[in-house]
C-alpha cells in the first residue's frame, strides 16, 4: 500500500462511515491506489480530482460528533471537585 491509500483508508475508518457507503468507500480506496500508482502528472490530476470530491461526499456523510459544551464542563469539573473532596475526607 502506498502513503495516499493508507491515508485515504486511515480517514475512512475515522470517519466512519464505509457501512453506510461501501461503494463510495472503494471507489475512494482505488483511486487512492492509482494515485499511489501513477506514472504521470496527467493521470495522477485526474485520480487526485476525482478523490477529493469522493472525500468530500464520504465527510458530508459522516455522523456528527457530540463533543459537550460549556455546560458539560462545568458538569464534569464540579464531579471530579466532589470526588476529591470526598476522597479526602474518607482517607
Amino acid at each position: 500500500m502506498g502513503d495516499v491509500e493508507n491515508a485515504t483508508r486511515a480517514e475512512v475508518d475515522q470517519l466512519g462511515v464505509e457501512p453506510v457507503s461501501q461503494g463510495l468507500t472503494a471507489a475512494a480506496v482505488a483511486l487512492a491506489r492509482q494515485l499511489d500508482d501513477a506514472e504521470d502528472a496527467k493521470g495522477a490530476a485526474a485520480a487526485a480530482r476525482e478523490l477529493r470530491a469522493i472525500m468530500s461526499d464520504l465527510r458530508k456523510l459522516a455522523p456528527v460528533e457530540s463533543k459537550g459544551d460549556a455546560v458539560d464542563d462545568v458538569s464534569r469539573k464540579r464531579a471530579e471537585r466532589r470526588a476529591a473532596l470526598q476522597q479526602q475526607a474518607g482517607g
